[in-house]
C-alpha cells in the first residue's frame, strides 16, 4: 500500500536559490590549458552540489520499495541538473561548447547500451510469450524431484541460462519453480532462492550477455568476446562454494509431483533459433567487421519482426477460418488456437522501460561527475594508491552495497592503466560481488519481490559468510589459473 509523504518544498527552494546566487557571484573557474578539456570543478561549489544531488538521487533509488517511486525518476532529474550546473559554470567562464562534447559522448554510450538491451529484452519477452520458459518450469515441477535435486537443478540451470538470457529473467524463472515445488516449506524456498541468485550472478559474469557490466566491458572493446570465457572456472567456484554449504541445510523430502502440462506456441523454437543467430551476428559484426555489436542485435531484431509478421498473418488466417466454420475450434498441426493474433510490438512495449531509463540517468550522472573531475580523483586513489588488485576487489564489495552498473561505468570512465588480467578481475568481481547482499544485484531484488516476506534481506544475510567464501575463492582461482594474464 502506498504511503503518503509530505511535500517538502522549502529545502528544494532554498537549495535552488543558493545555486542561482552562488552562480551569479562565482569567481572565474580555472580551466585546463589544453583545448576541448573539461574544467576541474572538484573543489568548486558546482562539484559539491553535483555530488550532493547524485547522493540524494541514489538514496531515493535505494529506497524504491519503501517510497514506491520508480528508480529511473530521481536519476533522470539528477542527470539534467548536474549537466546544467556544469554547463552554467562553463558559460560563466566564457568557454561554451566543451562540456557539450563530453555530454554527447555519454549519450552515445547510452544509445548503444539502450538499443542492445531493447533488442535482447524483446527476444526474451517473445520467448516467454511463446511459452519457452513456461515449458521448462512445467517440466521441473512435474517430475517429482526431491527438494535437494530441485536445489541443484535450479542452481545449475540458473548458472547456464543467465549467460545467454540474463541473470534477472533467469532468477525469476527459477524462483517460480522453487516456490511452486517448495510450497509452505519456507526454509527450503529461502535457501534455494539464495542459491539461484548466486548462480545467476556467477553465470552472468563469464558472458558478455549475462550482465550489464560484462556487456559494457565488451562494447567498450576492452575484452574480446572469447576472452570472457577464461572466467568460467572462477564463476563456477563462486557458485559452488556457497552451494555446497547450503545443500547440507536442504531436507531430503520428496514432495508430490504436480500435474502441469504446457505446450509451446507456434514458432517458439524458431524464435530461440533467431535469438542465437542474433547473438552470432552481434559477435561477428564486432569481431570480424569491427562494427558495434548493437548493429548485429538490431539487425536480429528486424528478423524477429519479420517472423512476427508471419505469426500475425497466420493467426489472423486461423481466426478467419474459425469464423467460417461457425465458431468451431480448429487445431492445426497440433497447435492450439491463439486467443488473439501475435503482435511483436506488444513484446517491445513489455521491455523494462524503467530499467532502461535508469541506465540513462546513471550513465549521465556518473559521466557528469567524471566531467567535473571526481572520477580522476577516484582513479588515483583506488588504482594508484591502493593498487589495481585491491581496487578491483573493493569494486565487487561496493557493487553489493550500491549497484554494479554505476560502479562499473565509473571504472570504465576512469580508464585506469592496468593489464588484461585486472580488467577480467574487475569484470568478475563486479558481476559476482552483488551476490553478497540481496540488494546487490537486479536478480536479488527481483527475487525478493517475487518471494516477498520469505526471501528477505536478513534471510540472505545469514548466508553471507558462505557467499563471501565463494567470492574470495573465485578471486583466488582467477589470480592463480589466469596468472599469465597479469604479467
Amino acid at each position: 500500500m502506498y504511503r503518503a509523504f509530505p511535500q517538502i518544498d522549502l529545502p528544494w527552494g532554498i537549495r535552488t536559490l543558493w545555486m542561482v546566487l552562488a552562480l551569479s557571484i562565482a569567481p572565474e573557474l580555472s580551466f585546463a590549458a589544453e583545448a576541448n578539456t573539461t574544467p576541474d570543478l572538484t573543489q568548486h561549489w558546482v562539484g559539491y552540489s553535483a555530488l550532493l544531488i547524485f547522493v540524494i538521487a541514489y538514496v531515493i533509488v535505494i529506497l524504491e520499495e519503501r517510497l514506491h517511486l520508480r528508480k529511473s525518476k530521481p536519476v533522470i532529474v539528477a542527470a539534467g541538473i548536474i549537466w546544467a550546473l556544469i554547463a552554467a559554470a562553463e558559460v560563466q567562464n566564457g568557454t561554451p561548447g566543451t562540456v557539450e562534447k563530453a555530454l554527447r559522448h555519454n549519450l552515445l554510450e547510452f544509445a548503444e547500451l539502450f538499443l542492445f538491451l531493447l533488442a535482447a529484452m524483446t527476444y526474451i519477452n517473445t520467448m516467454a510469450e511463446r511459452g519457452v520458459f513456461a515449458v521448462l518450469r512445467s517440466w521441473l515441477v512435474s517430475q517429482g524431484f526431491s527438494l535437494r535435486t530441485i536445489f541443484w537443478l535450479t542452481g545449475l540451470l540458473a548458472f547456464f541460462i543467465s549467460p545467454i538470457a540474463d541473470n534477472l529473467t533467469t532468477a525469476l524463472l527459477m524462483a517460480t519453480v522453487v516456490m511452486t515445488v517448495g510450497g509452505s516449506n519456507r526454509h527450503f524456498v529461502v535457501i534455494a532462492c539464495i542459491n539461484i541468485v548466486v548462480a545467476a550472478n556467477a553465470g552472468g559474469a563469464f558472458s558478455p550477455f549475462g550482465d550489464i557490466t560484462t556487456l559494457m566491458v565488451w562494447q567498450k572493446g576492452i575484452v574480446e568476446f572469447q576472452e570472457f570465457f577464461v572466467l568460467f572456472v572462477p564463476s563456477v567456484v563462486n557458485w559452488l562454494v556457497p552451494a555446497v554449504f547450503m545443500a547440507f541445510a536442504i531436507p531430503k523430502e520428496r514432495p508430490p509431483a504436480l500435474d502441469e502440462h504446457v505446450e509451446l506456441k507456434r514458432g517458439a523454437l524458431v524464435v530461440v533459433g533467431l535469438f542465437l543467430v542474433t547473438i552470432s551476428m552481434a559477435v561477428s559484426f564486432h569481431n570480424f567487421l569491427h562494427l558495434p555489436p548493437v548493429l548485429g542485435m538490431m539487425t536480429g531484431l528486424g528478423l524477429l519482426k519479420f517472423f512476427g509478421y508471419y505469426l500475425k498473418r497466420r493467426d489472423q488466417a486461423m481466426s478467419n477460418s474459425m469464423d467460417r466454420h461457425n465458431g468451431r475450434k480448429l487445431e492445426i498441426e497440433g497447435y492450439p488456437q491463439p486467443a488473439k493474433p501475435f503482435n511483436i510490438f506488444e513484446q517491445l512495449e513489455r521491455a523494462e522501460w524503467d530499467t532502461l531509463m535508469f541506465f540513462y540517468g546513471i550513465i549521465l550522472c556518473v559521466g557528469g561527475l567524471g566531467a567535473i573531475g571526481y572520477l580522476a580523483l577516484g582513479s588515483q586513489f583506488m588504482y594508484v594508491d591502493l593498487g589495481p588488485t585491491t581496487a578491483n576487489i573493493l569494486v565487487g564489495i561496493l557493487s553489493a552495497i550500491v549497484d554494479n552498473i554505476p560502479v562499473m561505468f565509473a571504472v570504465l570512465s576512469m580508464q585506469p592503466e592496468m593489464g588484461h588480467g585486472q580488467w577480467l578481475l574487475v569484470t568478475l568481481t563486479a558481476g559476482v560481488g552483488g551476490s553478497l547482499l540481496s540488494i546487490g544485484s537486479a536478480a536479488g531484488v527481483a527475487v525478493m519481490g517475487q518471494a516477498r516476506g520469505i526471501y528477505t534481506f536478513f534471510a540472505h544475510l545469514k548466508w553471507l559468510w558462505a557467499i563471501a567464501l565463494g567470492y574470495a575463492a573465485s578471486i583466488w582461482v582467477h589470480l592463480t589459473l589466469n596468472a599469465r594474464l597479469f604479467q
